[in-house]
């Protein structure tokens, strides 16, 4: 038994491969279930294991990710965004160095009891988190061309997969982690492998469209060749995705930084965006979830009432009720948390949001309305409590001490 940040797992039996489906709202899997275009899964929702868990809020992708890989909430391992304010340098940084990690990964353990772990993300950003500690594969669809031995355990990705670097806007960047993952489990067999994909397909297409079917078919289709092989197959998300647009399909957006410069002073307050990426295209760094810094001289209560009281906000916390409700380190997140509602997004200043890049209708994510995942595995598990509160960081918990 491997003891990881106060939960215990048995070492794997059997190839075990845990997929982090990026942006996957659940009805995405139920539309293309009924459309035909997912029989592996159809099969796998008979005879396998099917809930409905909660991903943590933010519903972003650093901050889930880590819970997956770490079995434990933002209030352990740290990460509570894509981009946090850091106070002590007085700076705003992305979250994408190990440096922010404070709780060692289940991978990691699993690599030092001896196990072969690879490791396959979409974006870079993820990479290093993902991997930190762990010896094994660890290389993103972004920058296989230049995964090394040294670096990143293997080389010759390109030649391997035998598909061409995909572009990072595209649906070949999630295909390419699939066919890595397929590929590396035929030839090298590792014992954990967790496959992590990007959201793109998903910030243009809602569920049950052709865009969006197309590419679940593709997924269905590579999990069936995991299955074939063998391996236990826990499936889950990070967050999922909604339209966040009025009427006329204009994205619906709160600005905070203006709302607050015009109530404190221009600059007195500091809003940050924990969904903002290096990747801003599919959605202007856009989401339901925001983070303020606040001036000593202000009322942090009186404001959050404020705030709460206007259309399209569903909840304005304080910074200790924030870090106790969310399960965020209190530390790394501001005097206020605010929360938007399902069809609305929160922004800093018009000004700062380039949105012509907008090929769709804006679909965003970031709130509790995305906090619904599936948690699915290709093993049936007798006696699961159905009153449980299922979260997406069960998934290793369920392949490795329950599903063989």
């Amino acid at each position: 038994m491997l003891a990881v940040n106060d939960r215990s797992y048995h070492l794997p039996q059997a190839p075990t491969v845990v997929v982090c489906v990026d942006g996957c709202e659940p009805d995405y899997l139920a539309q293309a279930v009924f459309a035909g275009r997912m029989p592996w899964l159809q099969r796998t929702l008979a005879q396998g294991t099917a809930l409905v868990a909660d991903c943590v809020v933010p519903s972003f992708t650093n901050p889930n990710n880590l819970s997956i890989v770490t079995g434990a909430p933002p209030s352990v391992h740290g990460i509570c965004g894509n981009y946090f304010y850091d106070t002590a340098s007085g700076t705003e940084v992305m979250m994408n160095d190990p440096q922010w990690l404070r709780a060692p990964t289940l991978l990691a353990a699993l690599a030092g009891a001896g196990m072969s772990c690879a490791v396959i993300t979409a974006k870079d950003k993820l990479r290093r988190l993902l991997g930190h500690g762990m010896s094994g594969i660890c290389f993103s669809s972004e920058k296989a061309d230049q995964a090394t031995l040294a670096d990143n355990g293997i080389d010759g990705v390109l030649d391997l997969v035998g598909l061409p670097l995909p572009d990072v806007y595209s649906a070949a960047l999630s295909e390419f982690v699939f066919a890595a993952g397929v590929k590396l489990m035929a030839g090298r067999r590792p014992d954990v492998m967790y496959l992590s994909t990007t959201d793109y397909v998903q910030h243009k297409h809602a569920p049950g469209t052709e865009g969006a079917n197309d590419f679940f078919a593709m997924m269905d289709g590579y999990c069936g060749q995991l299955d074939a092989m063998g391996c236990v197959i826990a499936l889950t998300a990070d967050h999922g995705m909604n339209a966040k647009v009025k009427f006329d399909a204009t994205p619906d957006v709160i600005y905070l930084q203006d709302l607050l410069d015009g109530w404190l002073g221009a600059g007195a307050a500091r809003v940050i965006l924990p969904i903002t990426d290096p990747y801003v295209v599919h959605h202007g760094a856009l989401g339901s979830f925001a983070t303020v810094y606040l001036p000593a001289s202000a009322d942090a209560g009186a404001l959050a009432l404020q705030l709460a009281a206007l259309r399209g906000i569903e909840s304005v916390h304080v910074r200790e009720a924030a870090a106790a409700h969310f399960e965020l380190p209190a530390d790394r997140i501001g005097d206020l948390v605010v929360v938007s509602e399902r069809s609305v997004v929160l922004g800093t200043a018009a000004s700062r949001h380039d949105l012509s890049a907008l090929e769709v209708p804006l679909r965003s994510h970031g709130g509790a309305s995305e906090q619904r995942v599936p948690l699915i595995l290709n093993r049936r598990i007798a006696g699961l409590d159905p009153q449980r509160r299922w979260r997406n960081f069960d998934a290793f918990d369920l392949a490795l001490n329950h599903a063989q």
